[in-house]
């Protein structure tokens, strides 16, 4: 069958699945369900005879959008939030990878332009951190403790000042998406330029793998949670600008909607980041080596897994339902 007249057959009942997942036509669990193995055949059929065409992605969004509406209508003792965390999000996270790679590549490139930019200018660091910062910073270096600014204030007002400010950030990073993208850039790159001759910054004065083990005990869940919030803002750009088969509107519904989700995800990993910063970090250069090592392997491996590879286990039983389910 020509794609144009798959297209033609099946037009009436996908906009009746449109209907489903935009709320104006109130379905029931099992009419749900119904749809949803309807939908998965038309996938299957589209992805072996059409696999390079736009209606295999059109039908694939759509179906994850079914799944997502039945797994919210269905009838479950399980608790709600959990429910989002363990499921809803991974599954979005799955379905809009590639953004999560844009904004890991932007992520690499914009700290390699700020370590590059601090070796040739002698200047940049001071022009990017301010004369005070490097100034004190240069002070608690000869003093034998590069991270004594972590410890000059108290564990809840460093804990609270510090979550506040990261949460301001993943904020701007992912609301300012709505200028197509183009705001998540810029703050993207604003972050990236600073950590990068942040880093190079110690790295000049021999005291690279002592910043390290205090930067990165906090920073691996607070960095890699900007970089999720960079990407959720890149959704929310696209939306915009790529409605694809979407009225730009429901693209635009659509995109916050899913992106918005995304962003909501890292809050956890924030406050998380915030409280190691508040309470840990200080303790960085007494700590054993082999401590601090292991702290921020096991916090870079948790958020990596939740975000780089749970997404993928989600889905595989996804897929593994439909199966049952055709």
């Amino acid at each position: 069958m020509r794609e144009v007249a798959f297209i033609k057959q099946n037009k009436e009942k996908w906009l009746e699945f449109e209907l489903a997942i935009f709320g104006k036509a109130k379905k029931n669990p099992d009419e749900l369900a119904n749809l949803y193995i309807q939908m998965m055949n038309d996938l299957a059929y589209a992805q072996t005879y059409y696999p390079k065409s736009k209606t295999v992605i059109y039908l694939n969004h759509l179906a994850s959008q079914i799944y997502q509406k039945i797994y919210k209508t269905k009838r479950t003792e399980k608790n709600r939030i959990a429910e989002f965390f363990v499921t809803e999000v991974p599954l979005l996270v799955y379905e809009y990878r590639r953004y999560l790679v844009y904004a890991f590549v932007f992520f690499f490139a914009f700290v390699a332009i700020g370590a590059i930019s601090a070796r040739y200018d002698p200047d940049f660091a001071r022009l990017i951190m301010g004369d005070d910062y490097v100034n004190m910073t240069l002070e608690n270096i000869k003093k034998g403790n590069p991270m004594a600014v972590y410890g000059s204030s108290a564990n809840w007002g460093t804990f609270i000042g510090i979550t506040v400010n990261n949460i301001q950030v993943g904020a701007a990073c992912y609301f300012y998406g709505i200028f197509g993208g183009l705001g998540t850039f810029y703050y993207l790159l604003q972050n990236c330029i600073m950590l990068g001759s942040f880093q190079y910054f110690f790295f000049e004065h021999g005291v690279f793998w002592k910043s390290v083990r205090g930067i990165w005990i906090h920073g691996s869940m607070e960095i890699f949670a900007i970089v999720i919030e960079s990407a959720a803002g890149f959704i929310f750009g696209a939306s915009i600008l790529f409605p694809k088969t979407f009225s730009r509107l429901n693209s635009f519904k659509i995109g916050f909607k899913n992106s918005f989700k995304i962003y909501l995800s890292t809050l956890p990993f924030t406050f998380m980041a915030g409280f190691l910063e508040g309470f840990i970090t200080r303790y960085s250069i007494d700590m054993p080596i082999w401590l601090s090592i292991l702290i921020i392997l096991a916090t870079l491996s948790l958020i990596s897994y939740y975000y780089l590879v749970y997404p993928f286990i989600v889905h595989k039983k996804v897929q593994q339902l439909s199966a049952k389910l055709t």
